[in-house]
């Protein structure tokens, strides 16, 4: 059954209300880059009024619950138990270049679990959302992780570090692992819809390392509600806090681990 909880409607709502914002914006940043004016600076305005729009929808909608956003950072609230992991545009550089893929990411944490999510691409409107232990969906269609399950067969995703962040090194040796032995590896530079893609089961795995909690938190509920497994890059279970991810179906993630390990 593809209905929306309440609390689903009020994320799915706040990403929508944004998308709008980032919709115009996004019209506007093809003519900035046709200018060769530096839309960098334009592109965080997109962004802080798109968290701005989120952070109040979703707290007048359950006043009190924390709210962990990229731009404003961690804002306790009165109730401990609930916090908002928030994302308002990821895969900003994408944004930048008027590439049209991104999205808007909204979780619920729970005494540290993640209990709901939305992935919002408002330029193809995929609204992919998850409930803990209800399944995951895009728009009305229930997603499953894709059946393959050799190496050869499958098709991967990852980030690869750029200037100033990341190990390059050890991404080099992770790809050699991997890129000899898998269908392809692609990198299209959105964590938040590289998670809901695997979850689609258009990817059969994908690991990235340097990720924030905001990349990943939402992404990994659909994953594991489309029956796949997600750990960190080392197998460990706190995805969140790792800030590393290694996701995929139940026969491709051991594999995918595998190859991670035996690039140290």
């Amino acid at each position: 059954m593809s209905t929306q909880s309440a609390l689903l409607k009020v994320m799915s709502d706040a990403a929508r209300k944004a998308a709008r914002g980032l919709n115009r914006d996004f019209g506007e940043i093809g003519e900035l880059q046709v200018a060769k004016k530096a839309p960098a600076d334009f592109v965080s305005a997109a962004d802080l009024r798109a968290e701005q729009v989120i952070f109040e929808a979703l707290t007048k909608a359950r006043p009190g619950y924390g709210f962990l956003g990229e731009e404003r950072g961690m804002i306790e609230g009165t109730d401990k138990t609930h916090t908002w992991i928030v994302d308002p545009l990821d895969g900003t550089t994408n944004f930048l270049h008027a590439i049209p893929h991104f999205a808007i990411n909204i979780a619920l944490q729970r005494e540290g679990a993640v209990v709901a999510a939305v992935t919002y691409n408002p330029v193809t409107n995929e609204l992919f959302w998850a409930e803990k232990g209800k399944g995951a969906f895009v728009n009305d269609k229930r997603l499953r992780v894709a059946g393959r399950s050799r190496l050869d067969e499958a098709l991967l995703a990852t980030g690869i570090p750029y200037l100033g962040h990341g190990s390059h090194a050890r991404f080099l040796k992770e790809l050699h692992q991997l890129s000899q032995r898998v269908a392809g590896v692609r990198r299209f530079g959105s964590a938040a819809l590289d998670l809901a893609w695997v979850a689609a089961g258009r990817y059969d795995g994908y690991w990235e390392r340097d990720l924030q909690a905001w990349d990943i938190a939402a992404g990994s509920l659909l994953v594991s509600e489309a029956g796949g497994k997600v750990t960190d890059a080392e197998g460990g279970t706190d995805v969140v806090a790792a800030g590393s991810v290694c996701a995929g179906n139940l026969e491709i993630h051991p594999l995918l681990l595998d190859r991670l390990r035996a690039a140290k």
